[in-house]
């Protein structure tokens, strides 16, 4: 189970508490068994400090806890204190990725049986997608859905969504596609044949939690060869 420490404290010595916290950095490189760790400056008491710290486990963080370096660093952060920090320890009860949750529902839609979702609640309307097959990025959520229709029209498929790394306003995927080819595709007569692809796409996300921009990379000269297009240039 996911486990964070809370750390508060009041200090107006900030500058140093960050020097110090760059130095907690160095001195535990390869040690630390923090996954993740966050600074929050009270917006309405500028000594008022929140340092959120996550681990895998609860495990994990004493095993963090334990470092000789973390009671050096703990000591000389007291003497930058104000007043003693305290400590707020929780086990995860709940984690929504709202980035995650928004790539897995757009992977989802492109595969849905039927007809194609209108993606308004997850597409931007004006949004840019980039692939380097293209000689021009598509632009706008309606010529967004053509492309989409193009690849159904031309495939039955499913996506398996291998991995979902997100920071920030960014998302990034790994991603396998399986498919058949059952309908016309860039002047293909359907071949009946299984086909698959891997590819990852960067995502870029509007404030409001829409996907603003897309990047795929995938491997569709290898979907080509195995539709048999390449055939008469390799002979």
């Amino acid at each position: 189970m996911t486990f964070v420490q809370l750390i508060e404290c009041r200090t107006s010595r900030l500058d140093e508490m960050n020097r110090l916290m760059d130095d907690w950095v160095e001195q535990t490189r390869g040690k630390r068994t923090a996954t993740h760790t966050l600074v929050g400056k009270d917006r309405s008491d500028a000594s008022h400090l929140v340092e959120v710290v996550e681990f895998a486990s609860y495990e994990e963080a004493m095993r963090n806890s334990n470092l000789p370096e973390t009671d050096k660093i703990f000591q000389r952060m007291v003497a930058l204190c104000d007043e003693t920090p305290t400590f707020t320890d929780l086990d995860v009860v709940r984690d929504e990725r709202m980035a995650e949750n928004t790539v897995r529902r757009f992977f989802e839609a492109l595969e849905t049986p039927g007809e194609l979702p209108p993606l308004n609640d997850l597409l931007d309307e004006d949004i840019h997608s980039h692939d380097p097959v293209n000689p021009q990025d598509t632009i706008g959520l309606d010529n967004a859905r053509s492309d989409y229709r193009m690849w159904r029209r031309g495939f039955d498929f499913t996506i398996t969504v291998e991995d979902v790394l997100t920071h920030g306003d960014r998302a990034c995927a790994r991603w396998t596609w399986n498919a058949t080819h059952h309908g016309d595709f860039l002047g293909i007569e359907p071949t009946g044949r299984r086909v698959s692809m891997t590819g990852m796409t960067l995502f870029r996300f509007t404030d409001d939690g829409k996907i603003a921009e897309l990047w795929w990379q995938d491997d569709q000269l290898g979907l080509m060869q195995q539709l048999g297009a390449l055939d008469e240039l390799e002979q």
